[in-house]
């Protein structure tokens, strides 16, 4: 018995195959063109949401935005690699009605709408809510570091700036010299003459003032790092080694693991975000509290305070501490951290309350660190906690100099404790809803490093990741059929 044969190359026929044909009901291509197809480019923000009156016609956003999501939902995310897609792939064929791009308006299309992809992923998780995808009670909220478009060798610190310039001024003044060493340098044993060494040292003179120039940027700008091809990032420990990243903020919900919300931060550490991104994901689901878990990196009461204060619970790993928050939920919108413990400044009375309730009056202001000082000496001769160590205590508030004042309002100003203990069965859920679809995403959608440069830019790649994410998890809970038929009524 033969193999199986297929259809001669050269046999023309009568009534040609449709590309209809080849897709079946359950392909999940036919989700991506019920979902785009039912959306209002312009209430999303995209730019030219409208034909051009005059001129060559352009491309449909929404037929570029299918070719993206498809793309991330099949591990193609380069736009050259679409491009090749849209000429060799029945699915893209049909999904496009045979239009193929090039890969500049493609990736143009990307790095032009970084807003608008955002609220098509926000749009989406609306959608998964109203359909009851997500419970919005109980949300994990994690960070994982993604690799940037900048080599190790293109970020600088201030510390590595100065060893450089400290090693070219050593071959510097090594090579100066051998200039001085006028008999040596006539004698048949050298291999560099005079006009070479001149050179060399020109160009270590060249690379010493761009160093020089780097250094004196970060001291302007006040930053850590300097990275010369994607600025906004930064180096970071990844999995063990160090990297130059961004630090990618997610919020997933406990029901189905969808990532409700996400930011991108080039902050190596997750302090500060909890507050924020809770806020972001109960905003975006039009909830008003919700139950948060998170690691001990958010172990900070500034993170902790502003979600109790949101009206959020809060539940932290090894965060059991009490907390002193103004009585009015209006009172207070900055909350910083203390080194001996927890303090919450009120920018409109312009007063700070100490862990122990009591209040702090403007001092001074100190130009070293840029902060302004807050103390109460006499509350803190009567107290009896042990915070100061035996000295006053001071808190010190980072502003703008121009910003700092004596004058403050403390009349009718009402505090309170509260106490924060973590339900130990909560933390222990927050691997289990959280760290999968970090390990998803970059195992099964190879989104593992940013193809874009510039956090807006990133933020706009990383909507259409989590949207793919996301997709694919309302068609394996709901079916291709099913799903089409909510997107299209």
């Amino acid at each position: 018995m033969d193999f199986i044969e297929g259809a001669d190359r050269n046999q023309m026929t009568l009534l040609p195959e449709s590309i209809e044909d080849f897709i079946t009901e359950d392909n999940p291509v036919r989700v991506i063109e019920a979902y785009i197809s039912s959306l209002n480019l312009k209430d999303l923000e995209f730019a030219k949401h409208t034909p051009n009156s005059t001129g060559r016609p352009m491309y449909d956003p929404k037929d570029l935005l299918k070719l993206y999501l498809y793309g991330y939902m099949n591990r193609i995310r380069s736009s050259r690699k679409l491009e090749a897609e849209t000429k060799r792939n029945l699915e893209v064929m049909w999904l496009l009605k045979m239009i193929s791009p090039d890969h500049k308006t493609i990736a143009r299309f990307r790095r032009d709408n970084p807003v608008a992809l955002k609220n098509v992923f926000r749009d989406f998780v609306r959608l998964c809510y109203e359909q009851g995808f997500i419970g919005g009670e109980l949300v994990a909220v994690d960070g994982s570091k993604f690799r940037a478009v900048n080599s190790k060798d293109r970020n600088f610190t201030k510390k590595k700036l100065d060893q450089r310039i400290g090693r070219i001024d050593a071959k510097i003044s090594e090579y100066i010299g051998l200039l001085d060493e006028t008999d040596d340098l006539e004698s048949d044993d050298m291999n560099l003459s005079a006009a070479d060494i001149k050179a060399i040292v020109g160009e270590l003179a060249e690379r010493r003032q761009r160093y020089t120039d780097y250094r004196k940027d970060l001291e302007e700008t006040d930053q850590s790092q300097k990275s010369l091809t994607d600025p906004d990032s930064r180096l970071m420990l990844s999995n063990g080694k160090t990297d130059v990243c961004y630090n990618i903020q997610t919020a997933v919900d406990s029901k189905f693991k969808f990532i409700t919300e996400f930011d991108v931060t080039n902050h190596a550490a997750d302090t500060n975000h909890l507050g924020p991104m809770v806020n972001m994901a109960s905003e975006v689901l039009g909830v008003e509290s919700l139950t948060v878990v998170a690691d001990k990196g958010y172990n900070a009461a500034t993170d902790i305070a502003q979600c109790i204060r949101e009206g959020h619970d809060p539940h932290v790993h090894g965060a059991e501490m009490e907390i002193c928050i103004p009585a009015d939920p209006g009172q207070g919108e900055v909350i910083e951290s203390h080194t001996n413990g927890r303090t919450v400044y009120i920018p409109e009375r312009n007063v700070a309350i100490c862990p122990m309730g009591q209040i702090l009056y403007p001092g001074y202001y100190r130009k070293s660190s840029i902060e302004g000082v807050f103390y109460n000496q006499k509350a803190c001769n009567r107290c009896t906690c042990k915070c100061a160590k035996g000295k006053r205590y001071r808190f010190q508030f980072g502003m703008p100099e121009s910003e700092f004042s004596k004058e403050y309002d403390d009349s009718n100003l009402e505090v309170k404790k509260v106490e924060v203990i973590p339900d130990r069965e909560l933390v222990r859920q927050r691997k289990s809803i959280v760290e999968h679809p970090f390990g998803t995403l970059k195992r099964q959608m190879s989104s593992d490093h940013c193809l874009t440069k510039g956090i807006e830019s990133v933020r706009g790649e990383f909507s259409l990741s989590f949207l793919a994410f996301n997709l694919k998890r309302a068609i394996n809970i709901m079916g291709v059929p099913q799903l089409v038929w909510v997107l299209s009524s």
